[in-house]
């Protein structure tokens, strides 16, 4: 497995973090953690893709993240003592993570202190993209931004043949998209016109990647 989030440290480094985390396993629709929760851990994702997502004030929700293999999610667990689960993640199919709880991660700090940088590579990582998706929000069109989403979730469903089957609802694609449900259909119906996907009950089959690349420029 790489794990991206451990890119930073050193060959020993990964294996002490590693070493020290938990493996856990979770069905498909389980929670991960809720909204509230005392942030207790941060989660190395394995196998398997999660989705992080809020409640409005409305009481609808809106997906905001889905993170696969070699990603982490819950980070700010490790930041404060207090922290509180700012949002909700759920895994969308059988899914194995590597948790790491604060109190094994403060004791990785105190024996190593080069593991510091896990966390800053972490929280860097996260800020890069809040940053890239603020400024993709207000200067992108709306149609191209669910043509970028979809592009960037090929990446995680994809298989060698250059198709892809993802497993979300239009509702969960306008809120990664920051958009509404029914600029999604729009776009997903314009796409399918043109042989790019194939709406599917449940998911959307990506067809034609390239094409897709293409429009999503």
């Amino acid at each position: 497995m790489e794990w991206n989030v451990l890119a930073g440290l050193g060959e020993e480094e990964r294996r002490q973090v590693l070493a020290t985390a938990r493996r856990r396993r979770f069905r498909r629709q389980e929670v991960i953690f809720h909204a509230g929760d005392p942030g207790e851990a941060l989660h190395l994702i394995a196998k398997g893709r999660v989705a992080v997502y809020v409640t409005t004030p409305l009481g609808s929700t809106s997906t905001f993240a889905v993170l696969g293999p070699g990603e982490a999610v819950g980070e700010l667990a490790l930041v404060s003592p207090n922290a509180e689960r700012t949002a909700t993640a759920i895994a969308l199919e059988p899914t194995e993570t590597l948790s790491l709880r604060r109190d094994q991660f403060e004791a990785l700090r105190n024996a190593h202190p080069f593991v510091d940088r896990l966390l800053v590579e972490l929280l860097a990582a996260r800020v890069r993209q809040l940053d890239a998706d603020l400024v993709e929000a207000l200067f992108t069109a709306a149609e191209t931004r669910v043509l970028r989403r979809l592009a960037r979730l090929a990446n995680q469903y994809g298989d060698a043949g250059g198709r892809a089957v993802i497993h979300l609802t239009q509702e969960d694609l306008a809120g990664l998209a920051g958009t509404s449900r029914a600029t999604v259909n729009r776009t997903l119906r314009r796409a399918q016109e043109a042989g790019i996907l194939a709406l599917r009950r449940g998911s959307i089959e990506l067809v034609d990647l390239d094409a897709l690349q293409r429009r999503a420029r």
